[in-house]
Order: structure tokens, then C-alpha cells, then sequence
């Protein structure tokens, strides 16, 4: 994937800096410059945007308040009236920041609640990437009144009181209206409630280049279409059904045949040649009423359907019953080496014991399981990763069960046994609504039929999942999702 869309630690951006640096001072410059040129694109960015000339600029001890210093100085130089309040001694600053400081010509004065007045725009600049400890005191009072304050709020980098790496609020938190990073997004700005802290994130080119990324081994990135593209299945002028495989959906009982039609209607939209509804014997007739391309199969004859090569993706979970039915179903399918996604019952149903079914999957030789939880089914499957932050705790879950596991959510994070990680943060707050999952889970196994990579077959069907949603709008019901995947794929020009 290309590097425009690697989302890197607070680690992996130092070691950016570092060799940016590095490559400066080969050249006659350092640091400083770049220091220069960050502080310079914030400011173009907010003399574009406040409507006023008044800016209040809180700067911390670090190499972020260097930055704001800049700030500073290129805003009073635009004609704006500028305060200047600093966190700590002025007189503990070091290197790059102690440089930008001496540069500026205005009053400096403490951070404190009372410094927040009527002003058009406040600029946070106190950590950004730098804070390890909890908010706390006057800072925290000084926070809550920025907060309350009807000025445009800019955070540099990241605001502050957000943990770079997971999006966790550390006691109190800067709420920007528009938060301007560097070189690449950090997990923060992906992942809640950072996110939400940082509103619109932009991405300003300070001169850190490619090769400065690369340096960093990223293995994180924001979905995009870039990502998976490559790998997306694309009609051949001479192919046939049996080219673009067969999807089997395993259906509940007679009183929960909704969910499984809901994954496969979503399989064959996005592309399967052939999809089937594997029925118990009391529910046949139910789907029979409801189903026209999409083949019913018995559920007995399941043992006998999983020795058919032809039948190549298999979905199970959607309403099938947290039931010894259910577990057993799902460890046949996955050790006959089908593709399979594993989605809510197929999942809670080894909340007691998830060893079973880790050894079945990493004893598979390649990784064609998907795991597809929302919250409540990821804590009863992981216990003891639900305590960690979003992306490590699904990088480590793959890892755990040899699947490529999506932890579903508002930030949906994707990540594969290999250490790959996408995040996902474009979906809209509609798709919280009953069946929505299923429709997921469908589109991923109509996808896996086609025989796309099952890591890029999960981004790209929760990209799509989320577009149909956007383009739906309010009132979306899940029953709508699948109807709008053609439009999108059409818009993809595949």
C-alpha cells in the first residue's frame, strides 16, 4: 500500500523525525527548520480559516510549544493580536524550543484558567505527541475553560491530554475544531474518543519525506481503496460462475432465518457467483418463500457439502444460537479448510473456551478465517485483551487465534496474525442498527468466494459497508446495505 495512508506511533514519528533531522544536518540545516516549517503551516492554516485577529497560543515545555512559538510569531506577523501563555519556566527550555522562544518578541505569561477570554482563535500547543502522565490542577482547569470558549480551537499534532497511540483522554483533553499533524495521522486521530477530540484532522507536508517513513516499518494504515484495490476481483470477458466461487450462509431455526438472508443477499451483490442458505428442515420452507437466486441447502447434508470443493466461502454465526449445534458447525467447517467468517453466535459461543477453536484455526495453513466482533463478543472471546487499547488489542487477538479479526465499532480496526492493522473510522453513526453486522459479514464472504486475500477482502468489505451506509443516509435499515453495493463498486471502476 502506498505510504500516504501509514498511520504511525509516537515511536515510529520519532524515528521519522530523527532521520528527517538527520538528513537536514547533512545538508547544513537541522532541526530548527523543521521546527520552523511546522509552525508556519499551522499558521496558514488558521489565517485561512478564523474570521478575527485575536489568537490565544498555549505553549508546553517540549518541542510542541516550540512549535506554538512559532505560531505565534508568524500570526503577530499577519497582523493578529497574540497572547502567549507557557506552560512551566521559561527559563527550562531546551534545544529547538529554547531557539523558537528567543525568536519571539512578545510578553510570555503562566497558563492559568483566567487567561481565557473573548478571543477568535486558541491554539493548543502544549504537547502533542510528548504527554505520559494525567491532566490534572490548574492545567486541567485552564482545559475545561478553553473548552467552553466559542473560539476556533486548533490542536498541533495531536490536542492535548490524548495518548498518541490508543486515543485515551489522560484526565482532560483539548477539544479542537481542527487538528493539524505532521507527515502522517497517529492512532489517535483514528481511534475514540481521540477522534472525537481532534474533529477534522489535516495533514500538513513539513518536508518529511518517504524515505523518513519507510525508516519506521510502518505496518498500520488508515482503509482506503489503495490498500486493497490490487487485490479486488474483477470480471473476466470469458469467466463463469464457477469462477467467482460459492458462498454458503448457515441459517438459524425457523424463527431466526432473517440474519443468514441478510449475509447472503450481501454475498451475492458483492460478487459471488453462486451463494446458498444452509437451512435446518424447519426452516426450508421459510426461506423458500423469501429466496430467488439465492440456493437453499439442508443443514443435514452439511458434513457432506463441506467435502465439496465447489463450495468455497462459508459464513456462520448470523442468528444461529449460542448452541452446541453452533460450535460444533463452526470446527467442521474450519477444519475442512474452507474460507470461513465467524460472526456473533459463531463467536459467543466459545465465551467458556476459545482454545478449541485458536487450535483449529492456526492448524489451518493458511489464514482464511475471519473473526468479525463488536465489543460485548470480542471481551467474551479475549478476556483478557479487552483491558488493552483498540488496535493492540486486536493486533494481539490476531495473533492469538491465527485469524484476521475485525473489532468492530464506530473505529473499526482490522489486523492479521502478519502484524498488519487497518484502521477504519469513516462509518457513519446509521450503521448502528440490528442485521447491519450481518450485512458485513456477508459482503466479506462474498469477497473470500472470489478468492481475495482474506486481509484485504476485510478492509475493503468494511469500506464498502460503510459507503452504502453513507449514501443511504438517515433511516437506513439493514435490508438497504446490500442493495447499494453495485453503485458503489460501480464508482470504484473495477
Amino acid at each position: 500500500m502506498t505510504n500516504k495512508y501509514a498511520i504511525l506511533s509516537t515511536e515510529q514519528m520519532k524515528t521519522a523525525d530523527d532521520f528527517a533531522i538527520a538528513d537536514l544536518i547533512s545538508r547544513g540545516h537541522g532541526g530548527a527548520d523543521l521546527m520552523e516549517e511546522a509552525g508556519r503551516a499551522v499558521s496558514r492554516r488558521i489565517i485561512g480559516a478564523v474570521n478575527g485577529n485575536s489568537a490565544l497560543v498555549l505553549c508546553g515545555p517540549g518541542n510542541n510549544g516550540g512549535d506554538g512559538f512559532v505560531i505565534a510569531r508568524h500570526l503577530k506577523k499577519a497582523g493578529f493580536i497574540v497572547t502567549l501563555a507557557l506552560l512551566g519556566d521559561e527559563n527550562n527550555l531546551t534545544g529547538d524550543a529554547r531557539l523558537m522562544a528567543d525568536r519571539w518578541n512578545g510578553e510570555i505569561i503562566p497558563i492559568a484558567p483566567d487567561i481565557v477570554t473573548n478571543c477568535d482563535v486558541i491554539v493548543d500547543a502544549l504537547f502533542g505527541t510528548g504527554l505520559s502522565k494525567y491532566i490534572s490542577g490548574n492545567l486541567e482547569e485552564t482545559l475545561i475553560q478553553v473548552n467552553d470558549c466559542e473560539a476556533l480551537k486548533v490542536a498541533v499534532d495531536i490536542p492535548s491530554g490524548i495518548k498518541g497511540n490508543s486515543g485515551e483522554i489522560l484526565g482532560a483533553a483539548f477539544k479542537a475544531d481542527i487538528t493539524i499533524t505532521f507527515c502522517r495521522k497517529k492512532p489517535a486521530h483514528l481511534l475514540y474518543p481521540g477522534k472525537e477530540y481532534c474533529s477534522e484532522t489535516l495533514v500538513a507536508d513539513i518536508g518529511i519525506d518517504d524515505r523518513a517513513v519507510l525508516e519506521t516499518k510502518p505496518d498500520t494504515y488508515e482503509n482506503h481503496p489503495d490498500f486493497w484495490l490490487g487485490e479486488f476481483p474483477i470480471l473476466k470477458s470469458d469467466g463463469h460462475k464457477y469462477h467467482r466461487g460459492h458462498a454458503v450462509v448457515v441459517s438459524g431455526d425457523m424463527i431466526s432465518t432473517g440474519a443468514s438472508r441478510l449475509a447472503a443477499m450481501a454475498a451475492i451483490k458483492s460478487g459471488a457467483g453462486l451463494v446458498s442458505v444452509s437451512s435446518p428442515d424447519d426452516a426450508l420452507s421459510t426461506h423458500a418463500a423469501h429466496l430467488t437466486a439465492i440456493m437453499i441447502r439442508k443443514q443435514s447434508s452439511l458434513n457432506n457439502d463441506l467435502k465439496d470443493h465447489r463450495l468455497n466461502a462459508w459464513c456462520i454465526g448470523p442468528a444461529t444460537g449460542v448452541n452446541g449445534n453452533t460450535r460444533q458447525a463452526v470446527l467442521s467447517i474450519i477444519r475442512s479448510g474452507k474460507k470461513t467468517v465467524l460472526d456473533a453466535d459463531a463467536l459467543s459461543v466459545f465465551e467458556e473456551g476459545p482454545l478449541e477453536l485458536f487450535e483449529a484455526i492456526n492448524k489451518s495453513s493458511d489464514c482464511n478465517c475471519v473473526l468479525t466482533p463488536h465489543s460485548g463478543e470480542f471481551g467474551r472471546v479475549f478476556p483478557y485483551l479487552k483491558k488493552l487499547d483498540k488496535l493492540t488489542a486486536t493486533k494481539n487477538a490476531a495473533k492469538l487465534s491465527g485469524a484476521i479479526v475485525i473489532y468492530k465499532g464506530a473505529d473499526t480496526v482490522i489486523a492479521s496474525p502478519d502484524g498488519r492493522a487497518v484502521i477504519s473510522s469513516s462509518a457513519p453513526p446509521t450503521l448502528a442498527t440490528a442485521g447491519s453486522g450481518d450485512v458485513l459479514a456477508g459482503i466479506i464472504t462474498g469477497l473470500l468466494a472470489q478468492s481475495m486475500p482474506a486481509f484485504e477482502a476485510s478492509c475493503a468489505a468494511v469500506w464498502l459497508h460503510s459507503e452504502c451506509a453513507k449514501k443511504i443516509g438517515l433511516g437506513l435499515i439493514s435490508e438497504d446495505l446490500a442493495k447499494e453495493i453495485p453503485a458503489i463498486l460501480q464508482e470504484l471502476n473495477i
